[in-house]
């Protein structure tokens, strides 16, 4: 089994910034494409930023310029460091991992969730 454990939500001001993190960890043979996901109350899961295993980045278009996803493949960790923030960045932020086992099975993965409350 593989888990994944965000950390580094909270509570900030309206333009501040935060960096959050989430390791990976178990039966791990390679980690191939990691990103961050959010879910604001009422609303529907929504993909912020990915990174391949080939640092490719992606990011939805109203994080871009304020968020910098990145990634240390030999600590299985992925950070999201975000610069600006906006109270309608407040949300669960989610940690998912596309994860290959040893015996070379591919499954995704998710984190608990972390909170993050961007205060007006």
């Amino acid at each position: 089994q593989v888990q994944l454990v965000e950390s580094g939500g909270g509570l900030v001001q309206a333009g501040g910034s935060l960096r959050l993190s989430c390791v990976a960890s178990g039966s791990i043979y390679r980690i191939d494409s990691m990103g961050w996901y959010r879910q604001a109350p009422g609303k529907q899961r929504e993909k912020v930023a990915s990174i391949t295993s080939g640092m490719h980045t992606d990011y939805t278009d109203s994080v871009k310029g304020r968020a910098t996803i990145s990634r240390d493949s030999a600590k299985n960790t992925v950070y999201l460091k975000m610069n600006s923030l906006k109270p309608e960045d407040t949300a669960v932020y989610y940690c998912y991992a596309e994860v290959v086992s040893p015996r070379l099975y591919k499954n995704g993965y998710w984190g608990q969730g972390t909170q993050v409350t961007v205060s007006s």
